[in-house]
């Protein structure tokens, strides 16, 4: 029997944050499909002004949001305040693309009016992560609102207290009874959601999660699966330069890749490949990874990175490791729990040249170390993935980068840059197993409303001239 009820705790301290019923999909999409035509008959002017009150509801509330994001899920409190901010922000973005992707436009040619507007999909079901669990659902549920759709939001059954308390600044806001509702659960209650009576899911999440709803949507084309996932991300660095200050700076940007939010974010650079022969990077790497500070979300002073999500999630990435050892891998930092009963770990880094290492996604501090002879072999081994979200060059020049970016394949391709900086006034997506070419983020207007051409003139005049009988 699944559970009844659902308990969320702290990573770091095993502290009960959140406890709360499970299921109740049926009824959930019974209230959003009431409320459906009302939303969508609502005027943009005052959708706007909605998701402008929600920001301001954020904006009052932003330390206490944080301080909870950080409570369940371990991040650092100074990461949490971006997150938050981030939220906020959201709304304004949106807003532009509202108008930029799936706003009116009009125009006439002989006489005839040409028109393309954009009506919503009606009940949309949005599937969240623990990773960012405000911000990356909220990429979804707001220009979601803008189209005049509602929603039925499954927050991750790891951070169900962040996805009621979005919910409540929602309902603050002003937002309508039955527009946004909540349900709470696993994987199973996630399953029963996309077999609902709902016009579309908006998922970000794993690949195996992601290729299952696609196979759950396969019998239903008329659905709507927008679906954002993971990735084995490369990082090449190639021609830096003999500087010390090139090294070090080079050495951070690596480092932010492979273990901002402890190596829990889709984006987070898996591989990093390099010359072989020069070791300069690779030592700058683990001088500075040696330094970070692992520790809890309020610590003094503050962590570069928590703890993983759950006890569940080290164990699997204990596991993960092991393999990468047993599949030849050479350790050049060791991936260390410092506690058994807690999910802190300690960012590793791992020689794989030349080993058949698998190309799962070890979402976690894992950074592996790939050697290569030529830019014709690194090129090679960046794109050696089935996953195609983010790649990095680190290096060159204009032409390098050039050439880097016409060969590489992902969503997102960075020059000099962390592989986890990307902007949410600009698509966010992969190709390969990172995506369904549905990019989120500033796109995420294309697929919450379908658009609806039109010719149109006042008056009614047509003949037909050819190919009758007298």
């Amino acid at each position: 029997m699944p559970p009844v009820e659902l308990i969320s705790t702290n990573p770091c301290t095993g502290e009960v944050i959140w406890r709360g019923p499970v299921g109740g999909v049926a009824e959930a999409v019974a209230r959003a499909r009431a409320a459906a035509p009302g939303w969508a008959a609502t005027p943009l002017a005052d959708r706007i002004a909605i998701c402008r009150a929600f920001k301001a509801a954020v904006e009052t509330v932003a330390e206490e949001f944080a301080r909870l994001i950080a409570e369940e899920t371990g991040k650092p409190v100074w990461e949490t305040r971006t997150e938050v901010a981030s939220v906020a922000a959201k709304v304004e973005i949106s807003i532009a693309a509202q108008a930029e992707r799936a706003g009116e436009k009009a125009g006439e040619a002989g006489g005839v009016k040409q028109m393309l507007r954009h009506k919503p999909h009606g009940v949309l079901a949005v599937l969240g992560p623990y990773n960012f669990p405000a911000h990356l659902p909220n990429g979804h549920i707001v220009p979601a609102l803008l189209a005049g759709n509602v929603i039925v939001f499954k927050p991750s059954e790891q951070t169900p207290a962040v996805g009621d308390f979005m919910a409540r600044l929602w309902a603050q806001a002003g937002l309508p009874a039955g527009v946004l509702n909540v349900v709470h659960g696993g994987g199973d209650v996630g399953r029963d959601l996309a077999a609902a009576d709902v016009d579309g899911l908006l998922f970000t999440g794993s690949a195996h999660v992601g290729a299952a709803l696609a196979r759950q949507f396969a019998d239903t084309p008329h659905r709507i699966l927008a679906l954002e996932m993971g990735g084995n991300n490369p990082l090449v660095a190639w021609d830096l330069g003999g500087d010390v200050a090139d090294i070090d700076a080079a050495a951070a940007t690596v480092v932010q890749s492979a273990y901002l939010s402890a190596g829990q974010r889709c984006t987070n650079a898996r591989r990093l490949i390099l010359r072989a022969g020069d070791d300069r990077l690779v030592e700058a790497v683990l001088a500075l990874a040696d330094r970070l500070i692992v520790g809890g979300p309020f610590d003094d002073p503050q962590p570069f990175m928590g703890p993983v999500i759950s006890n569940a999630a080290a164990d699997g990435l204990e596991r993960g490791w092991a393999q990468l050892q047993a599949a030849g891998g050479r350790v050049l930092r060791p991936l260390v729990r410092a506690r058994p009963d807690r999910p802190f770990l300690s960012p590793a880094v791992i020689d794989m040249t030349g080993c058949a290492a698998s190309d799962d996604e070890l979402f976690g501090p894992v950074l592996q170390i790939i050697r290569v002879a030529d830019w014709d072999a690194a090129i090679a081994a960046a794109n050696a993935t089935r996953f195609g979200l983010a790649a990095g060059l680190i290096g060159g020049d204009q032409a390098l980068f050039d050439r880097f970016w016409a060969h590489s394949r992902a969503g997102i391709v960075n020059w000099n840059r962390p592989t986890n900086g990307a902007s949410s006034a600009a698509p966010f997506g992969g190709i390969g197993a990172s995506g369904n070419h549905r990019p989120s983020a500033y796109y995420a207007a294309d697929y919450c409303a379908f658009p609806v051409a039109t010719l149109a003139t006042d008056t009614l005049a047509a003949s037909i001239t050819t190919g009758l009988r007298p």
